[in-house]
């Protein structure tokens, strides 16, 4: 796997394309986000005393839920290799109350960045790791015959290696010495917010005062092979440069989806109450979406250059209810439009991960090969959007809940009648849901 540093990087089109695999529709909210992305490789492209002067355009999406908001972020961390991090903005509340401080979210993507630097610093040297591991599985399996017989005439040792290669010696057992970490004792710190980081650092160091135990354990050579690889990796890698990397990866290149920002938007008009609270969480952001320094236990992280995506449905508040400070650092707004019949019905089918595939792999496990006609596609749509325009809209989730219903006998009969094709036509899917449809208390209910 390439790692970040040594990514082509897509053009903005590139990006689109690769987002259109997965995401229905949304073309405006699709190309401001690839413009977004691709910025961040321009400004790496610039001298570095104009490139910190460059702050990245942060974005705020602004549609009904179940239209793709999330998946677009998501997929775009994907596409950078970049940490990143979802997190919904009502998790958060005003210093001095109960609940997450916004640095958190800092501390958390650090988190994820210094085990995905680990990961890919760990596909580096498994080879190096297999080896060492061999090595030390046949001290194992030639306990007590020394070097120089190993390597004689019979060249015993060059046999055993080959019998490992080969695969001949996996059930064999051998004696390994494991380290065994006494678990941490349980610290809680009861004290003001933000307080999470404190509490990380005092177990991380009393489970560094208690000595790891050795204890032999007797495991098959297969058992032995995975430890001794992990042990050899271990030892392999560099965790200073590692941690490095990662603070370097985050302060470049992290992305923070913030969700559900309209749930901290002030309405106009309010001064007291729980909005007092809401913009409390508002001003807390502030700093860290302009830039500011935050401690975490793999040191100072600078949020200057990370990448913030917000998204919210602003069916009550406005982004206008926003504080205006915090407007400012959202300069690209984009409005995701609600999904159609004819959405629906794409998102069926055309998505590499389409729910269409999805169900077809479930059931092809138990030899029950489901055919879908077009026309019952078109009807299982137009019943999603029907309920969604009945009930409360809750977009391309509705599909969700009207192809599990609607599968729900045969997944129940599969083991019982396979193997055997069966087809989906629109008459089975409207004898199957079209209680669900007329009741709308029962729709409100089941759907």
């Amino acid at each position: 796997m390439k790692t970040t540093e040594h990514i082509d990087p897509l053009t903005p089109r590139e990006i689109v394309a690769e987002l259109d695999k997965y995401i229905i529709g949304q073309a405006q909210a699709k190309k401001s986000v690839a413009i977004a992305l691709r910025n961040r490789w321009r400004r790496r492209q610039i001298p570095e005393a104009l490139r910190d002067e460059i702050a990245p355009k942060n974005i705020i999406m602004i549609g009904p839920t179940g239209v793709g908001k999330t998946e677009i972020a998501r997929r775009l961390a994907r596409l950078a290799r970049s940490p990143f991090l979802k997190i919904e903005a009502s998790k958060f509340t005003e210093v001095g109350y109960v609940g997450r401080d916004v640095e958190s979210m800092i501390r958390d993507l650090t988190h994820l960045a210094v085990d995905m630097v680990k990961s890919e610093e760990r596909e580096k040297v498994e080879a190096m790791a297999e080896a060492q591991a061999e090595e030390r599985l046949l001290d194992l399996l030639l306990p007590g015959l020394p070097v120089e017989d190993q390597a004689g005439p019979a060249n015993t040792r060059e046999r055993f290696m080959k019998m490992l290669r080969e695969g001949r010696l996996e059930d064999k057992y051998v004696e390994l010495e494991v380290s065994q970490k006494p678990p941490a004792p349980m610290v809680e710190i009861f004290a003001a917010t933000g307080m999470e980081e404190v509490q990380s650092n005092i177990q991380d160091m009393f489970s560094n005062i208690f000595p790891s135990k050795k204890k032999r354990r007797k495991m098959t050579v297969s058992e032995a092979r995975k430890i001794l690889q992990q042990e050899a990796a271990g030892r392999l890698i560099d965790m200073d440069k590692v941690v490095e990397k990662a603070v370097q990866r985050v302060e470049q290149s992290g992305i923070i989806f913030l969700d559900e920002i309209d749930k901290v938007a002030a309405k106009s008009g309010g001064g007291t109450g729980p909005d007092v609270s809401r913009e409390g969480v508002q001003r807390d952001l502030l700093p860290i979406v302009e830039g500011t320094s935050v401690h975490t236990k793999y040191g100072i992280v600078r949020t200057d250059h990370i990448l913030f995506i917000a998204s919210g449905a602003f069916h009550v508040a406005k982004p206008s209810d926003l504080l205006p400070e915090l407007q400012g650092r959202f300069p690209i707004r984009v409005e995701l439009d609600a999904l159609e019949q004819k959405d629906f019905a794409r998102i069926l089918t055309e998505p590499e991960n389409a729910l269409v595939t999805q169900y077809k792999a479930l059931l092809a496990t138990e030899d029950i090969e489901l055919i879908f006609e077009p026309e019952a596609i078109e009807k299982i749509a137009s019943i999603a959007c029907e309920v969604n325009e009945k009930t409360e809209n809750i977009g391309a989730r509705r599909l969700h809940t009207v192809m599990e219903k609607l599968v729900e006998e045969i997944s129940f009969e599969a083991p019982d009648v396979a193997p055997q094709s069966i087809r989906i036509t629109a008459k089975y899917v409207q004898e199957r849901l079209k209680d669900i449809v007329k009741d709308e208390d029962l729709s409100r209910f089941i759907l």
